[in-house]
């Protein structure tokens, strides 16, 4: 579903990162960690195409891909059901904008806008609509970050659920919260990159 080889971004003249190489098949989680300024952030941005590398490339055969960065990206002006049924429709979606408000805990402040949410709000917005893509691949940069408990054990369940049904997914965490491992049973694997600092990284 993905096939990276030799990729690599430099600024300023100095590599981000190593030269990375690796592949993701169906039902496969590539957890990508390492401290501030390593780069995890840049990768997921070269993945979801929105940088260009120095060198290398990136292959993506997936049908449909969803990106999530470390920002939510809910529009302050509308509300949570608004907000959705926007990128629904952005995504040519029929899913269930309702559904994905239930699942991720999102009804008491369903009819909120974006501004008076709490940051924890927003990150459950922004990941609700991996629920209304349907993309086989998720790009997910920090998905833990601003949830309590829950909203950890949340992600998790989304993941296990989205890879058991054949599914891929790269996340990056800076290793405070990381996916719960597969069980033995599970059809699904977890892998792992850890990037190391460069010091003139940004």
């Amino acid at each position: 579903m993905l096939l990276i080889r030799q990729l690599c971004l430099e600024r300023y003249f100095q590599p981000v990162f190593q030269p990375l190489s690796f592949e993701l098949s169906e039902g496969e989680l590539m957890v990508v960690t390492g401290p501030n300024g390593s780069g995890k952030t840049t990768l997921i941005r070269l993945l979801a195409g929105l940088l260009d590398p120095t060198e290398g490339s990136v292959n993506n055969s997936a049908q449909s891909f969803q990106y999530v960065g470390h920002t939510s990206a809910v529009k302050a002006d509308l509300s949570v059901v608004e907000n959705l049924q926007f990128s629904a429709r952005l995504y040519g979606s029929n899913a269930n904008v309702e559904s994905a408000i239930t699942t991720m805990s999102l009804d008491e402040c369903a009819e909120q806008t974006g501004r008076t949410l709490s940051a924890g709000q927003r990150k459950r917005t922004a990941l609700a609509r991996l629920l209304l893509s349907k993309a086989d691949l998720w790009l997910l940069d920090e998905p833990y970050t601003n949830l309590d408990t829950d909203g950890i054990a949340l992600v998790d369940r989304l993941l296990d659920q989205h890879l058991s049904g054949g599914g891929a997914a790269v996340i990056a965490t800076h290793g405070a919260h990381r996916p719960a491992s597969a069980s033995d049973n599970a059809s699904w694997q977890i892998r792992e990159i850890s990037l190391g600092h460069l010091e003139q990284a940004a």
